[in-house]
């Protein structure tokens, strides 16, 4: 093991592939552990993508880890006959991601593919919007998320406009894992493929398009008339690529008393006030709570940098203080009104079983109720929003074939702070989720409520439902042999208690498999293989286990059902103490 990462740390040293800045990067390290940290292994492009800390050696994001992954993606597109159609890429405000942008463009020109960059940072969702409206056979987006500043990523979009799923993602990682010679990635010069046609600039018309779509989704324009200038919005863009599109689509539909937090509002890869730009995090929240307190907010928005989460905090009209919503509290609050509205307008389905609302299965189970109160169709997928994406695909190719499941796309949403209204993007997207809930908000203070008393109205209406998040960071090699472990343990010890919580049926979606402690019947879970673990406990709590795809974290997914708010966050803590204990044992 020492052996080879020392070669190659010798070999990015030393070699004239690599630039002098990265050479002499790598030669003033002195720390062996940070050297067997960036050599141990090669950045590892998962179903998604890449995501590192940017820095020279293997396991990093840097130019040639960039390049590399993308001669893979060009090797597949070109046995996939979609050079012609060509491949969009959009960019965030983090560190080299412009130059990230432009290395990814260059390189698919190089093998012949056409590029359609942004003209400058963009959010995610508009690069699924764009590729879909150009008709690229895949998308790019150069970004890290939520991720502290030391981080960048590469995420990979398929012809539907989500992101790539298991099978082709497959097939890409095995394009790149033929690349062991960095010497046969493809380059050109912007000259020369602007001179061919293979390099486009993308910019207004494609942001105007994506607005038209947006303003086309909005269900009550009335009640937004009547109430956009009483009602007042802070908004934070966290540094990132929402400013713009955010402020622009909420202008337009009407709403003038937006606060953009200053601090904030301006794209910078440092995140100078943020410890960690993401909505999940309260401490976030600090300066956007202090602008909300000056000028009298009804509501505070934030969405990380490259727009596709959104935080929320309403105001509580009996204290006057803040509340913040978790990314299910929000995310079922949006799915409510929407359904609520189209049911008074007559927009649902004639025959209901027909729409479906979708959502991961680590996302709460308050939608199993609302799905039965719509007489809808609720359907599960794996964590992360590219399967729920995936889903509207599925809907539009039965419909074509005229097969059974062509069901109307209504809603999906992640517990990870991510929605989707309508089907313009196919990747979750905070622009339209800014906007339908200020929608839902001026619609709802028409009536005399502010969000959260609309919350409260939700709780008593279906449950209380109350879910949490706990993870663990385990950093490097034995990092990530020790949460291979956890999971082993859990997988292949049979655990028939959480603390007090009984369990009735466990699911292994490695295994395929579902076993109900009650009757003892197995059935299989019916999603892809997946790392996964989950608990099914009595009164309708649950527990899911599994590794983050990006981080080097495991994360324990918990959910509860109380008969009040204390009661079910009563419950709530009891079992993540209960959960630790297991872990630790």
């Amino acid at each position: 093991m020492k052996t080879e990462y020392l070669e190659k740390y010798n070999f990015w040293c030393n070699s004239e592939i690599f630039d002098e800045e990265t050479r002499n990067e790598l030669k003033s390290l002195t720390d062996e552990k940070e050297i067997e940290d960036r050599f141990y292994k090669d950045l590892s492009f998962g179903t998604g993508g890449l995501r590192g800390v940017i820095g020279a050696g293997t396991n990093r994001m840097n130019i040639y880890t960039v390049t590399k992954a993308t001669q893979g993606l060009a090797n597949y597109i070109l046995k996939n006959n979609g050079a012609e159609k060509g491949v969009a890429i959009a960019y965030d405000s983090r560190h080299m991601s412009i130059e990230f942008s432009e290395a990814a463009a260059l390189c698919l020109n190089a093998n012949g593919i056409k590029t359609y960059r942004f003209d400058s940072l963009r959010p995610t969702p508009e690069l699924s919007f764009a590729l879909r409206e150009l008709g690229c056979s895949a998308g790019i987006v150069i970004t890290a998320s939520h991720n502290p500043p030391e981080y960048n990523g590469y995420k990979v979009y398929g012809e539907d406009g989500s992101q790539i799923t298991d099978n082709a993602a497959n097939e890409i990682i095995g394009e790149i894992n033929q690349i062991t010679d960095l010497s046969v990635i493809k380059k050109i010069s912007r000259e020369e493929a602007e001179e061919k046609g293979l390099y486009h600039t993308i910019g207004k018309e494609i942001d105007d398009r994506y607005m038209e779509e947006l303003k086309k989704l909005v269900l009550s324009p009335d009640s937004i008339k009547n109430m956009a200038s009483e009602f007042t919005i802070v908004y934070t863009p966290f540094n990132g690529t929402g400013n713009i599109p955010v402020r622009r689509v909420l202008k337009e539909l009407g709403f003038t008393k937006v606060y953009v937090v200053p601090e904030q509002e301006m794209p910078d890869g440092d995140f100078p006030t943020l410890e960690y730009p993401n909505p999940e995090d309260p401490k976030a929240f600090t300066l956007a709570l202090a602008l909300a307190k000056k000028v009298d907010a009804d509501i505070i928005l934030a969405t990380d940098p490259d727009a596709d989460r959104l935080g929320v905090y309403a105001k509580d009209s009996k204290t006057g203080e803040y509340v913040s919503f978790t990314g299910n509290m929000s995310g079922l609050l949006i799915a409510e009104y929407e359904l609520s509205r189209k049911e008074e307008l007559g927009l649902l389905p004639e025959n209901r079983k027909e729409g479906a609302l979708v959502k991961t299965i680590v996302s709460s189970s308050m939608a199993n109720a609302i799905v039965k109160a719509y007489g809808i169709t609720l359907i599960e997928v794996l964590t992360g929003f590219k399967y729920i994406g995936e889903q509207i695909k599925f809907f539009e190719e039965r419909k074509a074939k005229g097969e059974p499941g062509a069901y109307e796309y209504l809603f999906g949403y992640e517990e990870s702070y991510g929605c989707l209204v309508g089907t313009h993007s196919r990747d979750k997207d905070a622009c339209v989720a800014v906007m339908a809930l200020c929608e839902a908000a001026a619609y709802y203070k028409e009536k005399g409520l502010t969000l959260w008393d609309q919350m409260l109205k939700i709780y008593e209406k279906y449950g209380y439902y109350r879910e949490d998040l706990v993870t663990m960071t385990m950093k490097g090699a034995d990092g990530a042999a020790k949460i291979q472990g956890i999971i082993s343990e859990m997988r292949n010890h049979p655990i028939k208690n959480i603390g007090n919580f009984k369990v009735v049926a466990k699911r292994d979606y490695k295994e395929n498999k579902r076993v109900d402690y009650v009757t003892g019947e197995e059935s299989e879970t019916g999603l892809p293989i997946s790392n996964v673990m989950y608990f099914e406990l009595e009164n309708e709590g649950w527990c899911c286990v599994r590794p983050s795809g990006t981080e080097p974290k495991i994360k324990f997914y918990v959910g509860v059902k109380g008969d009040s708010l204390e009661d079910s966050n009563q419950k709530m803590e009891e079992l993540k103490e209960a959960l630790l204990k297991l872990v630790e044992a």
